[in-house]
């Protein structure tokens, strides 16, 4: 393998695959709840766009765990997102660990990476009609 090989992901693009057991039902929890219609579908799929960056819902006979965040946004006003959200009906996760407690849906957390020039995040999660656990963040600089 020579050098430009061992890098080969890295010139690639990331995008998430979110299990649904009802396509449908998760077609109208992205347009009712989060505002996101598909920019293309095909059999079995749906093709969402934010921030340009992809990401796709597919019809799967297994169910998402949702013990851990399969999916994130990064937004500049997460007050404002979480607010509109709930509005729309949207429910946070409420946790309350050693360590790592959410107050009115949103945790503040120590520390981020070094290249993103913050010092920490404030985040939120809630799950999609499938049981995918989501989150938001927000830079703390």
């Amino acid at each position: 393998m020579n050098a430009d090989d061992s890098a080969i992901l890295a010139r690639g693009r990331v995008a998430t695959r979110l299990p649904a057991q009802d396509l449908d039902r998760a077609r109208r929890f992205y347009a009712e709840k989060l505002g996101l219609e598909p920019v293309d579908e095909r059999p079995g799929g749906l093709l969402y766009r934010c921030g340009g960056t992809d990401f796709a819902v597919f019809r799967s006979t297994g169910a998402s765990s949702g013990t851990f965040t399969q999916m994130g946004w990064e937004v500049d006003d997460l007050d404002t997102v979480v607010s509109r959200l709930k509005e729309r009906g949207v429910v946070f996760e409420e946790v309350d660990v050693p360590g790592f407690r959410t107050r009115d849906g949103i945790a503040e957390i120590d520390g981020n990476y070094p290249s993103k020039g913050a010092r920490g995040e404030r985040a939120a999660w809630f799950r999609d009609s499938e049981g995918n656990l989501l989150g938001i963040g927000e830079p703390v600089v």
